[in-house]
Parts: C-alpha cells; sequence; structure tokens
C-alpha cells in the first residue's frame, strides 16, 4: 500500500505544484484510427476502470458529445489534417511542431470544468516501433488509467501504473487501482491543488484496505 509521500507524488508536477482532478461526469470515449477489435479493447479498458472506479460511461455527453477522444497514428503531421481538431486543441501546430522535434509517442490534453473536474480529455498515440510492439490490451490499459486522474506529468516516469502477472497477463498495480478507487470517493474533491489532500488519499486507501482484510 502507498502511504501519503507516495501518494503526494502521484500529482505532484515537475514545477513542484500539487494538482489533482478526476472526472466530473460520465465519461463518453470515441476512437479514431484504429480497427474494430481495437477499439473494442479500448472501449473495454474504460469500462473496467470506470467500474473500478465506481464512475459511469456514457454514449454521448449532452455538452460536448464525445469527451474522450483517443486519436491513433503514424506521424504527428496528420493532426493538422484532422478537421476542427484545432477547434479543440489551442495551439495545435505549434503543438505538432514540439512533439515531432520531440519524437514522442504520446500525449494527452485535458479540460477541465468550473469546478475544476476533467470535462474532456484527448489521447494522441503516434504508433512508433515502441508503441506498436506492445499489446493493444496492455497499451490501452496504460492510457485510461493515465486518462481517468490528472496525474503529475512525472508521476509514471520512472514506473509503469501496470504490472504483470507471472502468467505473463499485464494488469493494473494493485497499489494505483486503489489510489483511484480512493480519488473517486464521493466523500473526496473533485479536484485539489493542496498536498494535504494526499494524505486524505493515502487515509481512504487505508480504510478501504482495512475493509476487505
Amino acid at each position: 500500500m502507498m502511504d501519503a509521500a507516495e501518494v503526494e507524488r502521484c500529482f505532484t508536477r515537475s514545477d513542484g505544484s500539487y494538482l489533482f482532478a478526476r472526472w466530473g461526469r460520465p465519461i463518453a470515449p470515441i476512437v479514431f484510427g484504429v480497427e474494430d477489435a481495437t477499439l473494442a479493447v479500448v472501449k473495454g479498458a474504460l469500462e473496467a476502470v470506470c467500474a473500478m472506479a465506481g464512475h459511469h460511461m456514457a454514449e454521448t455527453d449532452p455538452e460536448l458529445g464525445t469527451n474522450v477522444m483517443f486519436f491513433f497514428f503514424r506521424d504527428w503531421a496528420e493532426l493538422l489534417d484532422v478537421p476542427d481538431l484545432d477547434r479543440l486543441i489551442d495551439g495545435l501546430a505549434p503543438l505538432v511542431s514540439k512533439l515531432s522535434h520531440a519524437e514522442a509517442n504520446q500525449y494527452r490534453v485535458f479540460r477541465f470544468d468550473e469546478a475544476g473536474a476533467i470535462k474532456a480529455c484527448f489521447v494522441f498515440l503516434r504508433m512508433d516501433d515502441v508503441m506498436s510492439a506492445q499489446p493493444a490490451e496492455t497499451l490501452a490499459l496504460s492510457q485510461v488509467v493515465q486518462s481517468v486522474v490528472l496525474w503529475s506529468d512525472v508521476a509514471f516516469t520512472d514506473r509503469s501504473p501496470l504490472g504483470q502477472l507471472e502468467d505473463g497477463r499485464v494488469v493494473l498495480r494493485p497499489e494505483i487501482g486503489a489510489l483511484i478507487r480512493a480519488a473517486y470517493d464521493p466523500v473526496m474533491p473533485a479536484m485539489a491543488k493542496d498536498a494535504s489532500h494526499a494524505l486524505r488519499l493515502a487515509a481512504r486507501m487505508q480504510v478501504a484496505q482495512g475493509g476487505m482484510s
């Protein structure tokens, strides 16, 4: 189980600020650039993580239509040809240039409501050799986990949120699952900027662990 200091690191950004947010509305996803089989895998991962968190999914978002968009592509420049994407992502062209030069293979853009809760997320995945080598289930679960709450930009730099069982199956690490469940506890806020929030998350995780023992 993670202690409060470890929880705090999950939401402490590289500039030293603490920032947490979770979804404040049901998740209504759409996936571009994949075959139907992969689409089902991505939606299945979303359903599993939402069920674990006690959060809801929906066919449509009343304000946005869809509020989680997954884009799979081979070259960042392809995003410049997506109709109206520049209206959804401010500064799309310079962002594409930056990511291309960095040879990045993934990027996420979040949008927030008036209360600071997540209201939309755009997930961009450039299928380079590293990404293409991952099984669809692993890739989908990893991206869903990183989209269901606002993690620190360095939260998973050194360690993946996923782990591997003895039989080779890749699953969500138990402590990360426990942290997501605590984050979606109704008594917890949808957004927090004070590191004391990490203490409350750690306490919720311990309460849940005690209830399961």
